[in-house]
């Protein structure tokens, strides 16, 4: 699926190819839950990294490397500058991957199937976990990608 994306003023435009834009990966931890998510949690969708484009926005976009148990994390989380919109996530650990935020995402989005729920011991006391009875939940980071539940589920 063709997705194209932008942030909040607009001097930031983007697009990527993703073969795995279901289901939303909703990331509770506290990186996510502090730099790109309203409810608690940010959604996090999966795209191929070979496919990325950057149209325009280069000067504007910003990047955000969190300490994680006080070493740098390889995670880079790109933002708008002006606006501070959070658009994407990419870790050279994993060079074929990139995670655009749904939020940033300007293409319709399909209704998922299901919602993944991860890192739930890192999310706030406040935060209730929504989603529908099916939804998978963990406490860490699933054990499936999203490319295998695809598989799984014959999409």
């Amino acid at each position: 699926m063709h997705l194209d994306g932008s942030c909040h003023c607009g001097r930031v435009r983007f697009s990527v190819e993703s073969t795995e834009p279901v289901p939303f990966m909703r990331c509770y931890c506290s990186i996510c839950r502090k730099t790109a998510g309203t409810g608690g949690y940010a959604i996090n969708l999966g795209a191929d990294a070979r496919t990325f484009q950057l149209h325009s926005g280069q000067d504007a976009v910003r990047i955000y490397r969190a300490r994680i148990d006080g070493k740098e994390s390889t995670g880079q989380r790109h933002f708008c500058g002006h606006c501070g919109t959070a658009l994407w996530l990419y870790d050279k650990s994993w060079p074929e991957l990139i995670h655009p935020h749904a939020g940033a995402i300007d293409t319709p989005l399909p209704v998922p199937p299901e919602n993944v729920h991860m890192l739930l011991d890192s999310k706030a006391a406040w935060v209730q976990v929504e989603g529908r009875p099916g939804d998978a939940r963990f406490e860490h980071f699933p054990k499936e990608s999203l490319a295998e539940w695809h598989r799984r589920h014959g999409l």
